[in-house]
Formats: structure tokens, C-alpha cells, sequence
């Protein structure tokens, strides 16, 4: 992993903070910082410069793949993640009577698409139990009507984590419906098996350690023909400047379906700097680096008087803790004033780990953590 050298050296900020939010923010590393100047100086040549942004576009669609276990041909890239499922939204063309699951452990783009005032489906809600959703309630909701089924490898809300294999085990055995897979909470912070998912996207300005402005998409090729979007624009129309673009709109297929416009170079230099930074340090070791600092926190965090959020010793881990406790403003205001930056709202506190993170993070966020929910039993 990285010494306390390379540390400071790839990760600035990190001298004199203790940064435990990545699950909502990533500190990109400054390989992508040195990426967006690489970009505005391809840029300064004009024309000429859409060479070397379509290089650095193949580059990240390679390497995506690579990441989600896809050939460089089912790999699609927008502007966010919430963009990708409207779009997905568009492609299912869902019909009075189709259903679709979604969880309340969810992200809101992952929920929300199916719920607007324009679909047509009926939409269940595959409820967690303690913070853990059991695959048994799940199978009770299937029908031979549900269209998806969509969920977050890891919950934003708990750090909760499922097995995509067992999920989807679980529908085929009950219905044909598809299932997307949100992966922004787990994408280059552990080793991804998520081959038995029909649809899967990602933002890009988490774990991954990039930059706003990217939604990554993969598409299963065995289901590629069910996630054709119907949407206009130009990069995703076969047609778009031929005789008969005025006669007919005819979309490309699959993931190149969800690339309605230009795309996004500033967002993709830095996705391919940050996905080579960490395939030059491994998902493997970055995780196995982590476990031991989130089994630490977790140990710590369960000994104090807070509700933890999920079983306090998980099948699945994560890189994501959380826990209730109702002075959670006053904790969240105590670990700003000592340079500790963990996420705070709605009475829950999330401490998120990556790579960067190391013993010292979490022993001083657990050392200011304790003097305040043990001064102050909420």
C-alpha cells in the first residue's frame, strides 16, 4: 500500500486531516489532477485534439471493463449515475402492469426513475431487516411481472452489502425480470463479481477517486437488445448523418445506446488516470489493507453506546460503517473541530474507508468519538 510518503505525495490534503467520507466525496490522487492538465493542453490544438480524447475514451472504456468483468464493448459512459438509469428508464419501456423491486437501503437515482409521475409500473419495495436485506423477502415479491430488480452492491445508507450471485439466483429461479446493479459504493475499493448482473453503473467521483461528470455503464452481452435506449442526440444514433436522418432515428444498441452526446473528456481523462492509479496499487491489496481498518472501527464504534446500523459483524464487509446516536450534530461538529471528516445527518453518522486511509485515521477518529458519546449519552 502506500508509504507515509507516498501518501502525502499522491494525497496532499491528507497531512493534516483525517478524511473518513469517501463514500461520499473521493480525494482524487494527483495522477488525476496531472489528467486534466493533459486534457486542456490535447485541447489547445483544436480539432486535432479529438485523436488523443478518443485514445483516452477507449483507454477508460478498456479498463472499465476490465474492472466490471465486460469486454470494452459493453461499456458505455455519461454524465452521472442518475443520468444512466433514466436512461435505463427509457430502454425498458415499462408498461401498465410490469413491475419492478427496489430496496430502502437504496441511493434515490436508483429509486426514483421508476417511481416518476410518467411510468406505468408498479413499484415494490424490497425492505431490509436490521439494516440487512434477506434474499427470502425478496423471492416473496417476484412474480412472473417483474421486470427489475434494481440494488446497490453496497448501500450508501449502511455499508450493507449483498452477493449478486445469490440475488440473482433468487429472481431467475422466480421470475425473467433483469437486474441492475448500482456499484458506485464498492467500484475500486473491492473486487467486484458482478457477472451475473444484466445492468450495471457507477458514478465516478467516489471510491473511484475521479472526477463529477461520470456515469459508467455495463452492459451484460447476453441482454444487451433489452437495454437499447430510444433517446435522440447524435453519438448513440447509427444514422445520425446519413441521407435518412430525417426520415428515421435509428439508435445504436446496448451500451453505446446509453452515449447520447459528446462526451464528457475532462471526466474521462480523469476516469482513466484514476482507474490506472488504482490498478497500479490493486483492488485485492487496497481491500485487504482496508479490512483490518474496518473490522478496527467497527470493534471500536460497537463498544460505545450507538445504535449500529447493520449486523456488527457483516458476511459481506464493506467500506462503509454507520451508526445512530441522537447527538449526531454535536459529533459531527466535535470530529470538523478536530479535523476529522466523516459524514452526519438525519441522527446517523457514516465513516467511510479506502485506501488512503490508515491506522492513525481510525484510531483518532474513535479517540474523539468516545470522549463525546460517552460525555454526552445521548
Amino acid at each position: 500500500m502506500l508509504s507515509p510518503e507516498s501518501r502525502i505525495s499522491d494525497f496532499p490534503s491528507m497531512a493534516n486531516r483525517v478524511y473518513l467520507n469517501t463514500a461520499a466525496e473521493g480525494i482524487p490522487p494527483k495522477a488525476v489532477l496531472d489528467a486534466f492538465k493533459k486534457y486542456g493542453e490535447d485541447k489547445l490544438i483544436g480539432m486535432d485534439g479529438r485523436l488523443l480524447h478518443q485514445e483516452q475514451w477507449d483507454q477508460a472504456r478498456s479498463k472499465i471493463g476490465q474492472f466490471m468483468g465486460l469486454e470494452s464493448r459493453d461499456i458505455g459512459i455519461c454524465s452521472c449515475s442518475s443520468e444512466a438509469y433514466n436512461l435505463a428508464y427509457l430502454a425498458l419501456q415499462l408498461k401498465s402492469g410490469d413491475e419492478v423491486i427496489i430496496n430502502d437501503l437504496d441511493f434515490p437515482a436508483g429509486a426514483t426513475p421508476w417511481m416518476s409521475n410518467s411510468s406505468q409500473a408498479t413499484v415494490k419495495v424490497w425492505r431490509s431487516r436490521e439494516g440487512v436485506l434477506d434474499v427470502a423477502d425478496l423471492a416473496k415479491l417476484l412474480t412472473p411481472k417483474t421486470k427489475l430488480v434494481n440494488t446497490s452492491l453496497v448501500s450508501f445508507y449502511n455499508g450493507f452489502r449483498i452477493n449478486v450471485t445469490e440475488v440473482s439466483e433468487v429472481i431467475r429461479k422466480n421470475s425473467n425480470a433483469m437486474l441492475a446493479v448500482d456499484v458506485t459504493q464498492a467500484l475500486a475499493r473491492i473486487p467486484l463479481d458482478v457477472k451475473k448482473a444484466d445492468l450495471i453503473i457507477s458514478s465516478t467521483h467516489k471510491w473511484l477517486l475521479a472526477s463529477h461528470g461520470g456515469g459508467l455503464i455495463g452492459v451484460s452481452p447476453e441482454r444487451a437488445d433489452e437495454w437499447n435506449v430510444p433517446a435522440g442526440g447524435w453519438f448513440n444514433v447509427e444514422n445520425a448523418f446519413d441521407d435518412s436522418r430525417f426520415e428515421k432515428v435509428i439508435n445504436k444498441k446496448g451500451a453505446d445506446s446509453f452515449m447520447v452526446g459528446m462526451p464528457n473528456y475532462p471526466a474521462i481523462y480523469a476516469i482513466n488516470a484514476a482507474l490506472g492509479y488504482i490498478s497500479g496499487i490493486g483492488v485485492q491489496e487496497i481491500d485487504a489493507h482496508c479490512k483490518k481498518l474496518v473490522e478496527h472501527c467497527r470493534s471500536g464504534v460497537s463498544e460505545l453506546p450507538v445504535e449500529l446500523l447493520g449486523p456488527a459483524n457483516p458476511v459481506l464487509p464493506s467500506g462503509i460503517i454507520a451508526f445512530k446516536h441522537s447527538k449526531y450534530e454535536e459529533i459531527n461538529n466535535t470530529l470538523h473541530d478536530a479535523g476529522i471528516h466523516a459524514m452526519s445527518n438525519a441522527g446517523r453518522v457514516r465513516v467511510s474507508i479506502h485506501g488512503y486511509n490508515n491506522e492513525d485515521d481510525v484510531n483518532r477518529f474513535l479517540e474523539v468519538l468516545r470522549k463525546v458519546v460517552t460525555t454526552n449519552v445521548g
